[in-house]
């Protein structure tokens, strides 16, 4: 029995069938813009975080409250415009993740929503953020354009080429963190950009592992480019960024020149380094990471860690700085 169909059969329901199948469209195109993935784009805000007590004030209300409005609202933009990049990505791997065990029930690979809803849908969505970006601040606006264009050459084309993939998917990090500090007209370290790349490239590389161990022989016909890689390799390659990971963080605590001068920054680095430690444990011994956005959502520990991590990083930064 159909969704509509069990609505008409309760009496009481004043639905009709196209209310009903209205009702479940929607629902269907809630779950293809993936809200649980927004959480990516909490990233705009670490240039608000780290120009507290410089940019502005804790106990200055009118200080902050306009910068966050503005991150918020590029938080805001950036949602609309992954959402269309996943609509896209669903509609072109309609046939592909039909194969993987999860994926398969995505509502455009099962038919539950139409590719030509998704599709005007994306368009729109995608108008709206390029739009909005624009008009809230010309620079956010080309980062958000340089994103759509690497999301879609990503879609259509780069993720089919090894190495260059998992690039691409910390260059998209980046440039949400870029988008984060020109809103609110601030300069952000060198080094915040380079650890933000490289803890993007660690879960793009847990995200492989996690698909080739859940794949097993059948990972290239979900994926092909998972044929380019090895779970040997991706420990390899995820040891490396992990230990490149730390050295950075340690370093932009230690040299960037906007930090607290008495280097007390460098009491948040426990915090990095449980969190990537929680999340190896997490992809090796459990089996999970193939999806860093469903980990980072209900993890207690994860979630418990990158919260004390924020606010001992605002707590030293206001301290030193007021």
């Amino acid at each position: 029995m159909t969704e509509s169909q069990r609505v008409l059969s309760d009496s009481s329901s004043p639905v009709s069938v196209h209310e009903a199948g209205l009702l479940s469209s929607a629902r269907y195109l809630l779950i293809s813009l993936r809200p649980k993935q927004w959480t990516k784009n909490f990233l705009v805000y670490m240039a608000l975080l780290f120009s507290v007590g410089e940019t502005w004030h804790l106990r200055d209300v009118d200080s902050w409250l306009p910068l966050l409005g503005k991150t918020t609202a590029t938080f805001v933009l950036f949602c609309l415009v992954c959402s269309a990049e996943y609509l896209v990505n669903d509609i072109r791997d309609r046939e592909t993740d039909l194969l993987h065990p999860q994926k398969r029930l995505r509502p455009i690979a099962s038919g539950r929503l139409s590719v030509a809803t998704a599709g005007g849908w994306a368009a729109a969505l995608a108008a709206v953020g390029l739009a909005g970006s624009f008009a809230l601040e010309p620079r956010v606006g080309f980062v958000v354009l340089g994103y759509t264009g690497v999301t879609l050459a990503y879609s259509f084309y780069l993720k089919h080429v090894v190495l260059l993939d998992l690039m691409i998917i910390a260059a998209g990090f980046v440039l949400r963190a870029m988008a984060g500090a020109f809103v609110i007209d601030v300069p952000i370290s060198p080094w915040l950009y380079v650890v933000t790349a490289l803890g993007a490239l660690f879960l793009a590389i847990s995200k492989r592992r996690a698909e080739l161990v859940l794949l097993k022989e059948d990972a290239n016909q979900h994926r092909p480019i998972l044929d380019e890689y090895t779970p040997q390799l991706l420990d390899q390659m995820a040891s490396i960024v992990t230990a490149s990971t730390l050295v950075a963080y340690g370093l932009y605590t230690f040299t960037a020149a906007a930090l607290p001068a008495n280097h007390s920054m460098m009491l948040t680095t426990p915090f990095v380094l449980y969190g990537i430690f929680r999340y190896l444990y997490l992809v090796h011994a459990r089996g999970e990471g193939g999806s860093p956005e469903e980990v980072l959502l209900k993890d207690w520990p994860l979630i418990v860690d990158v919260v004390l991590w924020v606010a001992v990083s605002a707590g030293i930064l206001a301290l030193a700085r007021e």
